[in-house]
């Protein structure tokens, strides 16, 4: 397939709406409201769910953001301070334009996220573990929408592949590549479906942590996976075994499985209590 999709849908007096921004707020406000209804279901007050998602939006975007500047093109930003919070780019000419955020790791987007979650349970007197078991059930979903912006994008592009469902990226260059973008989508919203049936099946007899762990453990063990056929995203890269978007998965893989371990402590020592009762 050769795929040359335009990244902007319309500018209007130079303010653009592009596919990534479009499919990145369609796939938060849908993550929110499938919040709502495990609000609902946890007795949650609906309230609390406003706060959490101004926090989270903060927390995300803020994470992700200097997680790309600081991983992946430090000496750039260095030079280019505005640039790392503003949705702005410089010319050469010295002025400023009005060009959305160019790039955010996903990675920095998780710890912001955690930060975030901090402060929302220091103002409201939610768990904290409990409201990231909840959140991680509807995250991976608003991750497959963000994936197929990549896509609708041209960027984070595979290795050239010789498979039938190659795609040609035209505005790359014209060689059949893989669309791991499409496929980081589908493990994504394959994730969400899991985590979904966990919740309805497992809820009650889930230690705190179980469902932060397991989607953690699943997510960044998908994308160590997806990472080796795609291409590197910046030249220093080039030199690695594992590039920077792997070695930045380990941890969180690892603190998953704290966290699962966790759950499952805690989870056995519930059973142990109520056989003594």
């Amino acid at each position: 397939m050769n795929w040359n999709i335009d990244p902007e849908i319309i500018n209007l007096g130079g303010l653009s709406l592009r596919y990534y921004s479009f499919l990145f707020l369609t796939g938060l406000m849908l993550s929110i409201l499938v919040l709502k209804l495990i609000f609902k279901q946890e007795n949650i007050p609906a309230d609390y769910l406003d706060r959490l998602s101004l926090y989270t939006v903060i927390g995300v975007l803020a994470g992700a953001r200097i997680a790309h500047t600081f991983f992946y093109e430090p000496s750039y930003y260095l030079n280019h301070p505005l640039e790392i919070l503003l949705p702005i780019q410089s010319s050469p000419e010295g002025t400023y334009k009005f060009s959305g955020f160019q790039g955010l790791a996903s990675h920095g987007g998780i710890a912001g996220m955690f930060i975030a979650l901090y402060f929302y349970s220091k103002k409201t007197g939610e768990q904290f573990i409990k409201t990231m078991d909840l959140m991680a059930i509807a995250a991976p979903l608003g991750g497959a929408f963000i994936r197929i912006g990549n896509f609708m994008n041209s960027e984070i592009i595979g290795i050239p592949s010789t498979l039938p469902w190659a795609v040609v990226f035209l505005r790359n260059d014209n060689i059949p590549r893989h669309p791991a973008q499409l496929y980081e989508s589908l493990c994504y919203l394959s994730i969400f479906l899991i985590m979904i049936i966990f919740y309805k099946t497992k809820r009650e007899k889930a230690g705190k942590g179980f469902f932060i762990g397991l989607v953690l453990v699943l997510i960044f063990t998908a994308r160590f996976i997806i990472e080796f056929v795609k291409e590197k995203q910046v030249p220093f890269e080039e030199q690695m075994k594992l590039d920077m978007g792997q070695l930045l998965s380990i941890p969180f893989i690892f603190i998953g499985f704290g966290f699962l371990i966790m759950s499952f402590i805690k989870a056995g020592k519930m059973s142990d209590i109520n056989r003594s009762n």
